[in-house]
């Protein structure tokens, strides 16, 4: 699927355009970008009826631009030193990261939002997208580089790691755990971008 590659990217751009609008009076009427964390309740060709985490209940438009992709589990002994991951993560008082989840990007996403900023997966939490550099204290550390920096981050045993595949509208069923990255029209309507979708039951942990 040739939009695969690009779909975070674009998605990111939103987000940035969402961001202007709170400063600029002339976006504010654009499409305010979303992310949901989300369960199915029912699916159809045309838009998905969720209940997001925190128990909204929503209805989100499906195009045939929207990208459907599947997130499966990941070895963590299989991650070395040039790939390309991202890491939610607690800050600690040395400095390192604690990682919640790991998310190993596929060749074909490499690069996406590359860089070191706050999440909203806990308060206080941050997101580190970059390319391994070393791995240390038994596999179990892992050094990221970025544009601008490197962080050291710690994944304790217990933490989930994931990576993405190619998904299709067949995984979109009832009961299914997503997030979905789309817009919000001036009139409330949602619009789904793109859905990560976990498999076989997976909730995604990012």
């Amino acid at each position: 699927m040739p939009a695969q590659p690009l779909v975070r990217r674009k998605l990111w751009h939103l987000a940035a355009t969402a961001a202007l609008a709170v400063s600029c009076p002339s976006l504010a009427q654009s499409p305010r970008a979303v992310r949901l964390r989300a369960t199915i309740d029912a699916a159809n060709a045309k838009s998905l009826d969720l209940t997001t985490t925190s128990g909204q209940q929503l209805t989100v438009a499906l195009s045939s631009d929207t990208v459907i992709l599947a997130i499966v589990p990941f070895r963590l002994e299989d991650i070395a030193p040039g790939s390309f991951i991202g890491a939610a993560a607690m800050p600690r008082p040395d400095g390192t990261q604690r990682a919640l989840e790991v998310h190993v990007f596929p060749e074909s996403m490499r690069g996406t939002d590359e860089g070191h900023r706050p999440f909203d997966l806990q308060p206080q939490s941050t997101m580190t997208n970059g390319t391994v550099t070393a791995v240390t204290g038994g596999g179990r550390t892992l050094i990221v580089a970025y544009s601008d920096g490197q962080k050291t981050i710690v994944v304790p045993t217990d933490t989930p790691v994931v990576t993405f595949e190619p998904g299709s509208p067949a995984l979109l069923v009832p009961g299914a755990h997503v997030i979905v990255m789309g817009t919000e029209a001036a009139d409330g309507a949602l619009s789904a971008s793109s859905i990560a979708v976990g498999k076989n039951g997976l909730v995604p942990p990012m």
